[in-house]
């Protein structure tokens, strides 16, 4: 397919309402740059350079201090961020492309020293995940045991949910995607290794996904639900998540309960291509005949596969990531087949200032 006029890839799309300018996804990266949490001009500028996209997810942007368990990511639950995202918002929407914040509350993937006073590691067990963290303080720290989660604890994360989606309108934001992925809160429910709970949240996996349906239908009644994303990753190891036997029957069950609550999307991310097992081809088929309205797929794509994935109907959309952080215009280098950046200063993904953040070249026509 040589002529990219042929390309569903750069062709407009609608995710329910919105209308994109094409099918190419910015994939939510965390990039550190959100001095004491706050979003800022610098990411202002980082989004913008980047805006030749249909849509660009945000990195994980927290909806409670309780969720700030990395070093320097931004929040949502506080007037001053969002008054700090109103500027990326604006800057994204002025040069064509719609902008979804993902709302990452880490739970237990957290340190204390990234955390404000007051706030507490929250998990639905206490499990702790193997592995460190980075702190600014002490540099790498081991994992706490998290608090696990009361009743009350529950219903308060879950207003902090909704409310940082109000926040999220009030920001400018196209809409919300939830993460129930890469082993955070949502998804340490989801999974029997991080939840041993015995009441109405544990045991079964329907119980296990309670959590994250009842957090999606309250988002999406008080946003809009065509408003309203999720992010999954079946089969995915990160911030220690061991397999467990049941895997598909859980996603597929959830799936079906995302379709019936009619959500906007879902984003079904496959980490194989960072060492990671595969979500079988099986599974991602599945969830695509569940769940009828869009679904982006993300995990290691190029533009070859990317197209093929779209003409098959497996996805609507596809998110890169890496790709997007050395080639802020990734979409032209698609379209007119220029080469793509192989300069990726990997040492540099979560620093602090503009090196290898908004100083990576654009391509001369």
């Amino acid at each position: 397919m040589s002529d990219m006029k042929d390309y569903k890839l750069f062709s407009a799309a609608k995710v329910v309402t919105e209308e994109l300018q094409n099918r190419v996804v910015m994939a939510p990266m965390t990039r550190c740059r959100a001095i004491g949490n706050v979003p800022n001009k610098l990411m202002a500028e980082y989004y913008k350079q980047r805006s030749g996209a249909g849509m660009i997810i945000t990195e994980g942007t927290s909806p409670s201090p309780n969720g700030l368990g990395y070093a320097r990511i931004p929040g949502i639950f506080s007037l001053q961020q969002v008054e700090g995202w109103k500027l990326i918002t604006s800057a994204v929407h002025q040069h064509g492309a719609k902008i979804v914040v993902q709302l990452m509350h880490t739970g237990r993937i957290s340190h204390e020293l990234n955390m404000p006073e007051g706030a507490q590691i929250l998990a639905p067990s206490a499990v702790k995940a193997a592995g460190q963290m980075w702190t600014d303080a002490k540099q790498l720290q081991d994992f706490p045991i998290p608090k696990a989660m009361t009743t009350d604890d529950l219903l308060h994360a879950k207003s902090e949910f909704v409310d940082a989606a109000l926040n999220a309108v009030d920001a400018g934001f196209d809409g919300v995607e939830l993460h129930a992925a890469n082993g955070y809160l949502l998804e340490q429910f989801i999974s029997p290794v991080s939840n041993n709970r015995d009441d109405n949240y544990g045991g079964s996996f329907e119980n296990r996904c309670r959590f994250v349906l009842e957090v999606a239908a309250s988002v999406a009644d008080a946003i809009g639900k065509e408003n309203t994303g999720i992010r999954l990753s079946p089969y995915g190891v990160a911030s220690d998540m061991p397999h467990y036997p049941e895997i598909e029957a859980t996603y597929k069950y959830l799936a079906t309960q995302l379709n019936n609550l009619e959500i906007g999307y879902i984003h079904l991310v496959d980490h194989s291509a960072m060492g990671a097992p595969e979500v079988p081809t099986e599974l991602k088929k599945l969830i695509r005949d569940t769940f009828k309205n869009t679904i982006i797929l993300a995990g290691g794509y190029d533009k070859e596969r990317a197209e093929a994935d779209i003409q098959s109907g497996l996805g609507d959309l596809v998110a890169f990531g890496r790709p997007f952080i050395n080639n802020p215009d990734l979409v032209a280098r698609f379209k007119n087949n220029w080469p793509l950046s192989q300069d990726l200063k990997m040492d540099l993904f979560y620093a602090a200032d503009e090196k290898g953040y908004t100083d990576y070249p654009f391509q001369k026509a």
